[in-house]
């Protein structure tokens, strides 16, 4: 964790007394940014969970009024934990710590040494995996310092509030999560100033989370206010502007600006050259090559992906899951430019890696390298194949913590695979699984939520649920108005489909309205080339004519008969009748 007092580049500690654990996750920006969150790979495994809780001390247990007692408990639960015993006797030992300084503080006056100890209690039972007993834990220590009282106090607050938002990291609550990481930076700031460094450390690990929350305009912002800071503290090309640029080559890309994204890679790469950070630079070629994938400079990406390969075969060995995500990319790559062979080649090759992983191979790396060949899968219709292989990724992923919103990802990519397979009651049921996975974790507005319940509403409409489909479109029309705008052809497609719902259901004039919208939309701003638009034109005519209407139409300008955005293809379709889109 940035911390005020302690250096940002502290090692982690899995529990401390002194200082709260570093908040300086591991990078790889070639994939998607981990929720932040310090102990999310040393958490024990779920069984741990299951066992008994030790004895809660005794409320009337007097020897707890003794002064020195809560030192010396929370001495013996941290020496438990460093000596090996497990922390199941070392939560023993920090309850009662918590309830003797509880006892033994000075009405009106906020006691520090308690709030240390009720985060040693909370690191103990993240550690466990029980983090939803943490969370009132850390609640309870946010609410003992005083920030007014000086740096100690500040501390306090600010390590309290980083290590709340983590454990709602863990349970997949990201909303909560990043408003815990918002309310530590403003106590950092107001103890330090806006341009310390150890603000701008803090500014990175907010906007991460907001990148793992897909709200890429507030990560944009931070990394620009992590860029300056570090700028007046650091050297030129320090590994710390170099880490800030990959974040925001990272946000740069998901918003579609990709010279931007290679400025900054670029930029990143040779800061890691010049601190000779060769796995580093490595990782930098990657989301280079990516980056040039996107923008169809092939021959460009194919030489920066050999080059990131090299590196990682000499430095790592052939099967490490470095080489196989660098295969995974070339792999996609050459399916893109039809070369299906050696697409087909370099995606076995990635799975055997992946089937026998050497050790120190995180089941989160296997998951997302299994998660993207399924895609490779699908797009050459192998949706079978693309099927186990998304299984395959839930499996090692669903008994991790913190990983909710990836494993709602997944089932939406599986209940795709059962919708073009015809399963349309097993595509429901994991559609309906991952709505609920992101409703939990705060996605709830997002534009992936939208699809996905379109998605869900397709796969109802098979099963002739149209009541059920007509509320999960409406909600989805909603939030893609709201986060993509009625023009988006994601929104678009959510209006044709709850037009063609209201149809179904009798309610004629709800979908003539919607269909005059879309109309109108596509002749004022989007042109009618769009193959969609002779599909809806006829639609409606044909409930206009039920109807007995006629549609009041008003001269067009000859600019808008052109569709500046015509290169987009044709939807696929799955009622010809309605022309539901998925």
């Amino acid at each position: 964790m940035p911390g005020l007092k302690s250096p940002p580049d502290a090692p982690p500690l899995r529990i401390t007394v002194s200082e709260p654990p570093s908040h300086n996750p591991v990078r790889t920006p070639n994939k998607r940014i981990p929720s932040p969150s310090p102990s999310r790979s040393k958490a024990s495994p779920a069984r741990s969970a299951k066992k008994p809780p030790p004895d809660s001390p005794n409320p009337d247990d007097s020897s707890l009024d003794n002064p020195d007692l809560g030192p010396f408990l929370l001495k013996l639960a941290r020496d438990t934990i460093a000596s090996g015993e497990g922390p199941t006797k070392a939560l023993d030992y920090a309850i009662r710590a918590a309830k003797s300084f509880e006892r033994c503080a000075v009405e009106g006056e906020p006691s520090l040494d308690l709030a240390m100890s009720l985060h040693v209690l909370a690191a103990i039972y993240c550690s466990l995996g029980r983090f939803d007993e943490a969370v009132p834990v850390l609640e309870q220590a946010i609410q003992v310092p005083d920030v007014e009282r000086g740096p100690d106090h500040a501390l306090a607050a600010f390590s309290g509030h980083m290590q709340l938002g983590d454990t709602y990291s863990m349970l997949g609550q990201a909303e909560k999560s990043i408003g815990c990481y918002e309310q530590g930076l403003k106590i950092q700031i107001q103890a330090l100033g806006e341009t310390d460094a150890r603000v701008g450390e803090t500014c990175r690990y907010l906007a991460e989370a907001h990148v793992q929350a897909m709200q890429f305009d507030k990560a944009e912002e931070l990394c620009k206010k992590t860029l300056e800071i570090h700028h007046a503290h650091s050297e030129p090309a320090s590994p710390e502007e170099a880490a800030d640029r990959r974040l925001m080559a990272l946000v740069c890309e998901a918003k579609g600006d990709y010279e931007a994204a290679l400025e900054h890679l670029v930029l990143a790469s040779m800061a890691m050259i010049a601190n000779g950070q060769e796995n580093e630079v490595a990782s930098i070629d990657v989301s280079i090559g990516n980056i040039y994938m996107s923008l169809c400079r092939f021959d460009e990406a194919v030489f920066s992906y050999q080059k990131a390969l090299t590196v990682f075969k000499s430095s790592k060995g052939d099967n490490h899951p470095s080489v196989a995500s660098v295969f995974v990319r070339l792999a996609d790559l050459y399916h893109r430019t039809g070369k299906l062979r050696e697409s087909k080649s370099y995606c076995e090759n990635a799975l055997r890696i992946f089937a026998k992983p050497v050790p120190g191979t995180t089941a989160e790396e296997i998951a997302g390298g299994l998660t993207e060949i399924s895609a490779i899968y699908e797009s050459v219709d192998e949706p079978e194949e693309a099927l186990k292989l998304l299984q395959k990724a839930m499996k090692l992923l669903e008994d991790k913590p913190g990983q909710q919103s990836t494993i709602a990802g997944i089932e939406a990519r599986i209940g795709v695979m059962f919708y073009i397979l015809g399963r349309y009651d097993e595509s429901r049921n994991s559609f309906e699984s991952a709505v609920t996975k992101l409703r939990a974790s705060g996605e709830r507005k997002s534009a992936f939520f939208g699809v996905v319940l379109n998605q869900m509403g397709l796969a109802c409409v098979q099963l002739f649920k149209i009541d059920e489909a007509a509320e999960l479109f409406e909600e989805a029309r909603a939030i893609l108005e709201q986060e993509c705008g009625p023009c988006h052809q994601d929104t678009l497609g959510v209006y044709s489909n709850l037009a063609a719902t209201y149809d179904a259901m009798g309610r004629v004039e709800d979908a003539i309205e919607i269909l005059e919208y879309v109309l109108k939309l596509r002749e004022e701003k989007l042109g009618i080339a769009n193959p969609d638009f002779e599909d809806e034109k006829n639609r409606l005519a044909e409930l206009l004519k039920e109807a007995g209407r006629s549609r009041n139409r008003k001269a067009k300008s000859l600019e808008n008969l052109i569709d500046p955005n015509s290169k987009r293809t044709a939807k696929k379709e799955g009622t010809k009748k309605w022309g539901f889109r998925i």
